[in-house]
């Protein structure tokens, strides 16, 4: 198999044309694509729906839809809201402040920066209730591949004990070499 990348990520909107003022409004989003049907194409069943998609730069496309028939979106409640989210890399720090600052000053509540060593990030939620993160990467290849050698020993060890293991604890804990 040969997988080439994500064609699109797709989730559930309340409304189609407020979801696409947004995007294009905040994170600057192209408008690709949209359209409708009474039917779903996959399954045959009868549920209207307008899908439209939005360009989320890098050849990545985020797409929504609008169950008009369908009862008001929801989340999973035995799942924090912290979890379920869509991480988009930005450029550098001095953009991702300046997309917090845009944000904050249009009434959008963004938690952040939050050092994660390997990036910086910044956190806010759509006007559907998605979580959503804009990330800017460190650069440090050197932490990169020392994390990347840990990943089977930590895996391993969540999956014996469930419980964090320490070995990449330099990650949030300010000790990571510099």
């Amino acid at each position: 198999m040969s997988l080439h990348g994500i064609h699109h990520v797709a989730y559930r909107c309340r409304d189609a044309a407020e979801t696409v003022a947004w995007y294009q409004r905040h994170l600057g989003m192209d408008f690709v694509m949209a359209f409708a049907e009474d039917q779903v194409p996959s399954t045959g069943a009868p549920d209207p729906y307008m899908h439209v998609f939005l360009d989320a730069g890098g050849g990545n496309i985020l797409a929504f839809f609008e169950l008009p028939t369908r009862a008001p979106m929801g989340h999973d409640p035995n799942t924090p809201d912290w979890v379920q989210h869509l991480a988009l890399q930005v450029d550098s720090d001095a953009e991702l402040l300046a997309i917090k600052a845009r944000l904050e000053a249009d009434g959008i509540d963004v938690v952040g920066p939050t050092d994660h060593t390997l990036f910086r990030s910044i956190y806010f939620f759509d006007p559907n209730g998605h979580r959503l993160e804009l990330a800017v990467p460190a650069r440090r290849p050197d932490l990169e591949r020392k994390a990347a050698d840990l990943k089977w020993q930590m895996l391993e060890e969540w999956t014996a004990t469930r419980r964090a293991p320490v070995h990449a604890r330099w990650l949030h804990d300010g000790s990571a070499t510099s």
